[in-house]
């Protein structure tokens, strides 16, 4: 069978694999019933939806013709590492590293971390905008996270909240 799309035909693979993961991995938790759901409902459900997405976006490629065959592009490198850092940053902005004596420094202050260095990826990244998308963040995410789910997490940094 001949691949008509590079790009659909390897992204749906891939949602078949990470759906896959996520179904295989909440098999360790109780699914429990549609009335009475367990822990690993929502997983299980989530990974079998994503794997039947990526399971008809492949067979999409294989069957239906695309003018120039949709090729798969170079990888965008610069992109990719400035996302994952800065999502790795965050972490451990938000926990900290004891191992190696960093302290947390609260959500607010990852927030602003998260969005900087996220934007690094985009060539010509402006300041300005930058921050105003970080401060928006920051306000969104305190009011969702802090004041209406009351979820208890470091907000700002110890040194400021003692």
């Amino acid at each position: 069978m001949n691949i008509k799309s590079q790009k659909d035909f390897f992204a749906g693979l891939m949602f078949m694999a990470v759906g896959v993961a996520f179904a295989w991995g909440a098999t360790s938790y109780s699914v429990g019933t549609g009335a009475r759901m367990g822990p690993g409902y929502f997983p299980m459900l989530l990974g079998v939806m994503l794997a039947l997405l990526g399971t008809a976006i492949t067979f999409n490629a294989l069957v239906v013709e695309r003018v120039g065959g949709d090729k798969i592009g170079k990888w965008a490198f610069k992109p990719l590492f400035f996302v994952i850092a800065a999502n790795l940053i965050f972490g451990v902005c938000l926990g900290g590293l004891p191992s190696l004596g960093v302290p947390a420094v609260g959500m607010m202050v990852g927030i602003y971390v998260l969005t900087f260095v996220a934007s690094m990826a985009e060539t010509g990244m402006k300041v300005k905008p930058t921050f105003i998308l970080a401060t928006a963040l920051a306000v969104i995410s305190y009011v969702a996270f802090v004041k209406v789910l009351k979820l208890q997490f470091p907000v700002w940094p110890a040194f400021i909240t003692g």
